[in-house]
This record gives structure tokens, C-alpha cells and sequence, in this order.
């Protein structure tokens, strides 16, 4: 077996555990089970999630072995390191507080990270010349460490809110707790529908031209959105329906834009689907299983993952970065897309930070502010990679 096969199947593998761990975790939100069993449950829930950790750090250090550099070149080898590490900040965290709910929630969202990865190429390419450099490990590793651990935030914050937040009306802070879990429904539905024609084996080969030059790019889903100006050179496929814009960026702009629209079409039917099940909101259905999570606590772990998140981000995502910045491109800053959104995320946490200790912004605030600061963190990763064009484009 090569090391990139070896690569491949432990981060598989870690995927499977964390799978596994989460519905451990969830038996000890369960009123029936006595509290030597949800123990029991709590414990083997850590221990899978240890041993799948393991196997993603096996994963790492194959797949460097097999690239030759650190596997956090590319938006896939990124975002499996970062739902790497946020798995680590998540067991740094239970280990400090003991608060097995945590793993419920937080688990899941990295499942949902290094899903996502799939979306783009897994193979591995030589590093363009920019990215020939150690601070390629120390810049991108540090960003990825700090994202992770303000990701337990919004875990906490998002707990926290399902948990207070009174259910039995209807109001603008329901609503918008409901968005946010309607949106994690989606990308539970991009991993359903592309799993489901990965598993089909579907491919569909598109050509078009880019900078003058002819271009193929390969679909792995049933093409709603073709690329710009391009041609379906596959028989027997479903036609596209319409073009992708023209401003989007990147020879798989349009596959990427299918992609989302497939994810948005699967995780609106399931979302609605598991509304139609429960007759409840999603929020009004987890709140009862909460009573027992004190909200105190998880204000205290939404603070702490930002008070020591934060610092790591200023030194990955804005200083490492200027260092590189000017090494690479003789100049420490510029309004890269990237640059300008790394310095928005430090705002919005600086700004979480002095409401937090200066105007105490604690419980609920504090709370919004995390799933805020998640929701910008997420954005910077997804669209900026996606739709804009800038210096950061080759990842």
C-alpha cells in the first residue's frame, strides 16, 4: 500500500471514529440512561475521538511524506487540518471542563469541515514557487490551529443559545437561531448528495476556453450549472440548465457553484423533511435534551476558546503573514481579498474581546457574537476561495 493510499484511508478512518464518538456523545444527553451509563457513553465518546485523532495525524504525516512539504498547500489538505484542529481544540477543552455535549456538537462541524475538503482536488501537486518556503508551515498551520479553536466557540456559543433561548414563542431570536441550524443542514447536504453520486460513479466532462486556452473540467454531479460559455462533451448526462456568471474565478468556478446549488437543493429537502418529522423547530426539538448543560459553563468555554484562539490568530493570520507577505511579494500588506478579510476576522474578535471584558457581554451576547465570528471565519473559507480572485487563488 502507498503512503498515499495509506494517507487516504486513515483520514477515512478518523472520519468513521468521529462519526462514531458522536452518537456516543449523544447518549449522554439521554433523561432515561443512569449517570453511570452516560459516564460510560462519555467516555468511550473520548476515546474514539482520540484514537480517530490519531489516525488523522497519521494521515498528515503520510501524506507530507508522500508531497515532500506540509499537506496545507491546497483548500483540501487546509481544510482537513483545520477540522484537525478544531477535533484538538475540541479535546483540550473537554479535558479542561468535562463537558461531553461539547463533543456532540463539535465533533459533527468537523465532520462537516473535512467533508467539505472533498470538494476540491485530493491530489497532491507540486507547491508554486511563492508557496516554496518554511513559513508556508508556519503561517498556514498557525491560521488553521487558531480557526480551530475559535470554531469550539461558535460550538459553545450555538449550545448555549439552543439551550436558553425560550422556545415556546415565536420571535426574531428564534428565527435567526433557526437559520443558523438551516445552514448546517446544507452542508449536511452537499456530504448526503455527493456521496451519493461519488458512489455512482457519476462523471460529466465540460469544455471551454480560459485565457485562450482549452480547458476540460470534470463534474461529479449532475450539472445544473455549466461553466461559463462551455461545452458538455459527455453523452447520456443530464444538460446543464444554465450557465455559471462570468465573474466567477477559477477553472472549477463552475463546478464549485453546482456543487452549492446541489448542497442548497439536499440540505433545504432533509432540513424540511426532519421538520416535517418532528413538527417542532430544530432548536425547540434539542432545547429539552440541554436542561441538564449548565449555561454558565458553556459561556465560560466560548470565552475561553476566543480569549486563546484570538492571540494565535494574531500571530498566524496577521503577523507570520506580513512576515511572508514581504518575503514573497516585497510588500508586508496588500488588499488581497484574503489580507482584508483575515484583518475583518481580527476586528470582529478584537471587537468580541473589549464588548466581552468592557461592557459585559456575557450569556447570550457573547453567544450571538461567537456564531458571528463562525459565520465570518466560514465565509472567508467558502466564498472568498470560491467567487474572488486574488493572490491566494492558487490555494
Amino acid at each position: 500500500m502507498s503512503l498515499i493510499e495509506i494517507s487516504s484511508t486513515m483520514l477515512y478512518t478518523a472520519f468513521i471514529l468521529y462519526l462514531v464518538a458522536t452518537f456516543f456523545f449523544g447518549f449522554t444527553i439521554r433523561d432515561k440512561r443512569s449517570e453511570s451509563s452516560k459516564g460510560k457513553a462519555g467516555g468511550i465518546g473520548i476515546t474514539l475521538t482520540l484514537i480517530g485523532f490519531a489516525a488523522q495525524i497519521v494521515y498528515f504525516i503520510t501524506r507530507w511524506m508522500a508531497s515532500g512539504h506540509a499537506p496545507v498547500s491546497n483548500m483540501f489538505e487546509f481544510m482537513t487540518f483545520l477540522g484537525m484542529c478544531l477535533v484538538l481544540g475540541f479535546i483540550v477543552l473537554y479535558f479542561i471542563y468535562k463537558v461531553t455535549v461539547l463533543g456532540l456538537f463539535a465533533l459533527p462541524v468537523a465532520m462537516i469541515i473535512i467533508a467539505y475538503a472533498s470538494m476540491f482536488p485530493t491530489e497532491i501537486a507540486p507547491l508554486v514557487p511563492s508557496l516554496q518556503s518554511h513559513w508556508l508551515y508556519i503561517h498556514v498551520t498557525t491560521v488553521s490551529l487558531a480557526q480551530g479553536i475559535l470554531s469550539i466557540s461558535f460550538v459553545a456559543g450555538l449550545i448555549y443559545l439552543i439551550r436558553q433561548i425560550d422556545q415556546t414563542v415565536r420571535n426574531k431570536r428564534n428565527i435567526w437561531l433557526e437559520v443558523v441550524l438551516y445552514t448546517l443542514f446544507l452542508f449536511i447536504g452537499f456530504i448526503v448528495i455527493t456521496t451519493t453520486f461519488n458512489m455512482m460513479n457519476y462523471n460529466a466532462t465540460f469544455e471551454y476556453t480560459e485565457q485562450g486556452a482549452a480547458v476540460t473540467t470534470e463534474y461529479h454531479l449532475p450539472a445544473i450549472a455549466a461553466p461559463n460559455e462551455g461545452t458538455l462533451v459527455t453523452e447520456d448526462v443530464m444538460q446543464p440548465w444554465f450557465d455559471a456568471p462570468g465573474w466567477m474565478h477559477g477553472a472549477d468556478a463552475g463546478r464549485k457553484f453546482n456543487t452549492v446549488i446541489w448542497s442548497i437543493f439536499t440540505g433545504t429537502v432533509i432540513y424540511l423533511l426532519v421538520r416535517l418529522a418532528l413538527r417542532k423547530r430544530i432548536g425547540a426539538f434539542i432545547q429539552p435534551y440541554l436542561k441538564n448543560v449548565k449555561p454558565d459553563l458553556l459561556d465560560e468555554i466560548n470565552y475561553r476558546a476566543v480569549a486563546i484562539g484570538f492571540p494565535l490568530f494574531t500571530l498566524g493570520g496577521l503577523i507570520f503573514a506580513a512576515i511572508w507577505a514581504q518575503i514573497a511579494w516585497d510588500r508586508f500588506w496588500g488588499w488581497d481579498p484574503k489580507e482584508v478579510w483575515a484583518l475583518i476576522t481580527w476586528f470582529f474578535y478584537a471587537a468580541y474581546l473589549h464588548l466581552r471584558l468592557s461592557r459585559g457581554w456575557h450569556g447570550e451576547k457573547s453567544a450571538w457574537l461567537a456564531v458571528g465570528g463562525f459565520a465570518i471565519i466560514m465565509f472567508n473559507l467558502i466564498v472568498v476561495n470560491l467567487v474572488l480572485a486574488g493572490l491566494h487563488s492558487y490555494a
